[in-house]
């Protein structure tokens, strides 16, 4: 996959100590991975990087929204994200980034991609389970909220055929409930 020039952070010339980057991400960083589950993207990254002696640490913070569509009705509606991460940038032989907190870059690298630790960051915001808030509260009226009401089973049908049961039985289901 091409690199993405904006995400990647010269750490050679920085001197040591903390540095702030801001980075805004749209909907045009997922199309670079191809990833198509999200109609619009409006998130915020603030990432400080800990320039040390021997390691860099990055502390990414993400906040926005993201535009999917409902599991339930298909209506889009904006899931707010909000995330944070910690990574350690360490410098050994070889690149490795086999551990999930930990990056190690080859000796005399002198740059970083931070693109595919947002990429996941976000998406690892995003709830599995994606619900518009209209129909947690009741509010979302929608023509498929209303056939899933019509195809329900009923649950007063469900007690008017136990009230049908015959009045002998009772005194049998008290037997149950006196253990």
């Amino acid at each position: 996959m091409k690199l993405l020039k904006e995400f990647t952070i010269p750490f050679v010339g920085l001197k040591v100590g903390k540095h702030h980057f801001e980075y805004k991400v749209e909907q045009a960083f997922f199309e670079h991975f191809e990833y198509e589950d999200f109609n619009d993207v409006n998130i915020n990254v603030d990432l400080v990087l800990d320039k040390k002696s021997t390691l860099l640490e990055l502390h990414f913070k993400i906040s926005g929204w993201v535009n999917i569509n409902c599991d339930l009705t298909n209506e889009p509606f904006n899931q707010p994200v909000e995330n944070e991460f910690d990574l350690v940038v360490k410098f050994g032989d070889e690149y490795n980034d086999e551990n999930i907190d930990i990056l190690i870059l080859p000796h005399g690298t002198y740059e970083v991609n931070i693109q595919q630790y947002i990429y996941e960051l976000i998406i690892l915001a995003v709830p599995i389970k994606r619900i518009h808030p209209g129909v947690e509260d009741g509010t979302l009226d929608s023509e498929i909220l209303d056939k899933l009401e019509e195809l329900s089973p009923k649950l007063k049908e469900k007690k008017e055929k136990e009230e049908d049961i015959d009045p002998r039985w009772n005194t049998l289901k008290k037997l149950l409930t006196d253990k």
